[in-house]
């Protein structure tokens, strides 16, 4: 377990440890004391001295293996390397009965068995970096033949840093002796008393399946979602869970939580203190939040594209929050944190997400007397999309069937028990509406599976609810596909088909766990019907948005409408910005007749007054006539960007200079001011900030980065532009990289 250290003490001999216990594997404190010595000892006390080090401790005389959460346990010693120097006595028989460890090899080098069957050959670090559950192979080199009728030889364990001379925990266990063969010693150390993942075996982390495994925990780049559900977009994120610095500043971050070392062998507690952890309002974590579109001081949200260099500035700068982050960068950061911890992770992207601010398990839209928004009251949100995490894990603290996949969420959005995290959450729980099983699943609940309730204020000032809909959140949930680039839907494993009795059930469930159990009425008659819909991939930065506003009679009888739309400014997570455009359309409909209206926003009246991610919400609302139906809908949409494209040049081969070429086409018709373009690869190159400057509108920019690719196989460059005026511009290309020849 991170933190955990886990110290073969290398000057371990014959005789009985002091203060060990009879049983095997009993956790006892260990207590430093100090023997002063005279100038002259007898040979038994000199042999002893040696023999029984435990008594006498030396300084720097020990192997620290630093085990992990649930996956990866680090080792801080070297390979390999000797022991406390074993002095002659001058007593010749004496110095042949005398067994010592000389040395200690850890095994860790990358092609060492240990890296290779742990699968942790990946990692940029030459320690014992094991998973748990799974068996490790060490070699010990001893002064001597080992005896097996004689001599016995214990490995002891360290838990907790040390601090002011003193461990948390030390945990001792005699090894038997058909483990041994002869001097130059070779033994399988089972590890089930250090918990340490597998993976393989009955582990609260395991996961069946190795192309899971090599996506979920193995692979270091993926894919992050972002958009409307009518217009989703992708960007490659670097994981970078194996680059250089990354575990050291994982464990970084368990340490500034201050979970004890007892705490990080359960991955429920673990997950949940990481999604704590990685934002930074209660607890200085990992990144700070900045929605307001003002970043200076920092680095723009749009910009990052990767984990590494987060990570790393957070621990380079002893814990000081990196400025700044969004949802898809808490969860990116997240993704990376528990890979390289070991715990199976992806990071899930959920179109129109709710955000349910009274624990009602419905968002609620309020209106006036006049059919116009009551923004004050309006607190509940739907956000064009939101990214949190799925983990993998057994959940023995809940009842059967509620392992699996789990909902955790580092965006701080509202706090669990005082600390703003979310999670882990059952994902089969929330599919079944099961709302009180711990931990926080009413909210991921409402996020993906609540219906819009439209309430409308009296005369009296009580609200009547004049409106539901019930499709209105959770879509398209969306994450990378194993072992390839493509988008996969995952809805089915959040919430049963839309509108099938099952999927009623888990709402009215949910709801009556709710602050407003009584939110359902009896229907009321509904046959006109209001969408709105876009051509193709939708509208485009720098031209006019253009929509289609449909209306449907489905009764016999003739209808008359009177529909009031407008358009805001949005920001992705629902807040509106500021009203650009209000409109009245009036609208007659014939029995079974259906009108498309068009619908124009202009570029002049959004050009100035756009977010990131250029987002901007369509509100409709009206009444029949004939029947009071009340109509309302709300289309929330992108005005899309263009991409980097990224070229490469020729072949890369390790440890050669090549280059790649990227080119942009500014789609505005005005001039992008400081421009600069950021580009990372793993095995690549580090994060490297190219200034463009001034990009005059509708004009070409080409830039070349050069670079020295340090590992073969199929790597990614990265790129995004990091512009006040355009965010959400990025790209990427595959590297196909040589061995040197």
């Amino acid at each position: 377990m991170p933190g955990e250290r886990l110290s073969i003490r290398d000057n371990a001999a014959v005789g009985r440890f002091h203060g060990v216990s009879a049983s095997n594997g009993q956790a006892v404190p260990e207590r430093h004391t100090e023997s002063k010595m005279k100038k002259e000892e007898s040979g038994c006390r000199r042999w002893f001295r040696r023999a029984c080090p435990c008594c006498f401790r030396r300084q720097n005389s020990s192997y620290d293996v630093s085990g992990d959460v649930d996956g990866v346990a680090a080792g801080d010693g070297e390979n390999e390397g000797p022991t406390t120097p074993l002095t002659p006595t001058g007593d010749t028989e004496l110095d042949e009965l005398t067994l010592a460890v000389r040395s200690v090899d850890l095994l860790s080098r990358k092609s060492d068995r240990n890296k290779k069957e742990h699968h942790t050959d990946q990692y940029n670090s030459d320690q014992l970096i094991i998973r748990r559950g799974q068996t490790f192979q060490i070699e010990l080199d001893l002064s001597r033949p080992f005896n097996p009728n004689t001599d016995k030889l214990h490995l002891e364990m360290k838990t907790g840093e040390l601090d002011d001379g003193c461990y948390g925990h030390l945990i001792f266990f005699p090894l038997p002796n058909d483990w041994f063969d002869n001097r130059f010693l070779k033994f399988l150390q089972k590890v089930y008393l250090y918990r340490l993942f597998s993976f393989r075996g009955n582990d609260t982390v395991y996961m069946e399946g190795e192309k899971e495994l090599k996506e979920y925990v193995l692979n270091d780049t993926g894919r992050i979602y972002y958009g409307t559900e009518k217009q989703i977009g992708a960007r490659t994120w670097n994981f970078g869970q194996f680059d250089e610095g990354i575990l050291e500043a994982c464990l970084f971050v368990l340490d500034n939580s201050e979970v004890p070392p007892s705490g990080r062998g359960d991955p429920v507690n673990v997950v949940r203190v990481i999604s704590a952890m990685i934002n930074s309002p209660d607890d200085l974590g990992v990144l700070e939040g900045n929605w307001s579109g003002n970043y200076a001081g920092g680095t723009s949200p749009t910009a990052w594209s990767g984990s590494v260099e987060i990570l790393r500035q957070y621990h380079r700068e002893g814990g000081t929050p990196v400025k700044y982050g969004q949802c898809w960068v808490f969860s990116g950061v997240t993704t990376t944190v528990l890979r390289c911890l070991g715990i199976p992770t992806r990071s899930v992207t959920n179109f129109q997400s709710a955000h349910d601010t009274d624990v009602s398990l419905t968002t609620d839209v309020y209106f006036d007397e006049n059919m116009e928004p009551i923004h004050h009251l309006n607190s509940d949100s739907v956000w064009n999309f939101h990214v949190w995490n799925d983990c993998w894990m057994a959940r023995p603290d809940l009842p059967p069937g509620m392992g699996g996949w789990q909902a955790v969420d580092s965006t701080p959005q509202e706090t669990s028990h005082g600390t703003f995290r979310c999670g882990p959450a059952s994902l089969a729980a929330i599919r079944s509406g099961q709302v009180y099983l711990k931990f926080d699943t009413p909210f991921v609940f409402a996020e993906v599976n609540s219906d819009k309730i439209y309430w409308q204020r009296n005369l009296d000032c009580t609200f009547s609810q004049i409106h539901s809909e019930k499709k209105a959140v959770g879509h398209c949930i969306s994450t990378k596909a194993v072992g390839s680039d493509e988008r996969v839907d995952i809805t089915h494993l959040y919430k049963y088909p839309e509108g099938s009795e099952e999927e009623r059930i888990a709402v009215e469930t949910a709801c009556r766990y709710g602050s407003k159990p009584d939110v359902y009425s009896s229907p009321i008659a509904e046959d006109v019907r209001v969408e709105v819909m876009m051509e193709g991939e939708g509208p485009r930065m720098g031209g006019d948005a253009q929509l289609k506003i449909v209306v449907k009679n489905t009764s016999s009888q003739p209808r008359r409408t009177t529909l009031h739309s407008q358009v805001a400014v949005m920001y992705y997570t629902g807040v509106l910005k500021d009203t650009v455009k209000k409109d009245t359309l009036n609208v007659e409909l014939n029995p079974q007749e259906e009108k498309i209206i068009e619908w124009v926003l202009p570029y002049t009246q959004y050009q100035n007054q756009l977010v990131d991610q250029a987002a901007l919400m369509l509100t409709l609302s009206g009444r029949v006539s004939e029947t009071q139906q009340v109509l309302a809908n709300q289309t929330s949409f992108r005005l899309r960007t263009p991409d980097l494209n990224i070229e490469p040049i020729g072949e890369a081969y390790v440890g050669k200079e090549t280059s790649a070429k990227i080119t942009f086409t500014n789609p505005l018709p005005c001039t992008l001011r400081n421009v600069v373009i950021r580009v990372e690869g793993l095995g690549l190159r580090d994060l490297h900030p190219i200034r463009v400057g001034d990009v005059s509108k509708h004009a070409n920019v080409t830039v070349t980065e050069h670079f020295i690719p340090t590992i073969a196989g199929k790597r990614k460059l990265v790129a995004s532009l990091d512009c006040r005026q355009l965010t959400q511009v990025h790209g990427v290309a595959d590297i196909d990289v040589h061995e040197s020849q």
